[in-house]
């Protein structure tokens, strides 16, 4: 029973100093930034936070005996973890402290909805026969949806650079700090390829995965699918002027959530 007691005090605690890290980073890129100042700090702290969500997740893992996706706030944990993960590997050729700025307070509002009282289980339970199809499913549909969130983050930063331009604030702290447009746009489509990529692999799995429970949250998964194809065939076809792609990734992204949630 101590034991137990203990592991749950390690578990939230390591998911608090996590949110505390990249709390710390998206208040010291602010500040950073209104000084007009380029810094590492930045780039660490929210690589801090990352570990910590890493040994949150095996805290979980661990416990569950299957990938931390079995409640609303190991999902939320698992997403900030997947956006930290992206915004890692693709946020080196950002200036380092914007892109925490604009990343770091997304995984904080995740995590702090997951520590909410009542949204993650306290006592997880071991989870038994578990499915390779099922994980597969789970796991990289999550991991797609933090390529997807990281897509929205750029496209927001994308609308306040253009909003930068159009009132001339070319003065500001903000506007030196912001990466040139085209790499921005190049971002925002990379990280849709991937992100589609990933949730084609994720539907695979949904697929072959057996449906004792429905077919809810597969049929979710598809419609998302759908949804950013659709939105990735009209540019690549047509084109689409990079404010209003910018637009539709961060709405997209926001109803997709929604209705992956919702089932």
């Amino acid at each position: 029973m101590i034991a137990v007691h203990v592991w749950l005090v390690m578990d939230r605690t390591v998911l608090m100093i996590s949110t505390l890290l990249a709390l710390a980073g998206a208040l010291w890129g602010a500040v950073t930034v209104h000084r007009g100042l380029r810094t590492r700090w930045t780039l660490g702290l929210i690589a801090g936070a990352f570990a910590a969500q890493l040994v949150f997740l095996d805290l979980r893992g661990e416990a569950r005996g299957a990938c931390p996706l079995r409640d609303l706030g190991e999902v939320l944990v698992f997403l900030a973890w997947a956006l930290t993960l992206f915004y890692l590997i693709v946020g080196r050729s950002y200036r380092l402290s914007l892109v925490g700025l604009f990343t770091a307070p997304v995984v904080v509002v995740f995590q702090v909805l997951a520590l909410w009282p009542g949204v993650m289980t306290q006592s997880p339970e071991r989870v038994a026969g578990v499915d390779a199809w099922r994980e597969a499913h789970a796991a990289v549909s999550v991991l797609a949806y933090g390529a997807f969130a990281l897509a929205a983050v750029t496209g927001v930063m994308f609308l306040v650079l253009d909003h930068q331009l159009k009132e001339h604030h070319l003065r500001s702290g903000l506007f030196r700090d912001l990466p040139p447009v085209r790499e921005l746009l190049a971002s925002v489509k990379r990280l849709l390829w991937i992100g589609f990529g990933l949730l084609t692999v994720g539907i695979v799995g949904g697929f072959m995965m057996p449906h004792r429970g429905g077919w809810s949250h597969f049929i979710a998964a598809v419609v998302v699918w759908l949804l950013y194809g659709g939105l990735l065939l009209v540019q690549q076809w047509r084109g689409i002027t990079g404010r209003k792609l910018s637009m539709v990734v961060v709405v997209l992204f926001l109803l997709s959530f929604g209705v992956f949630f919702a089932v």
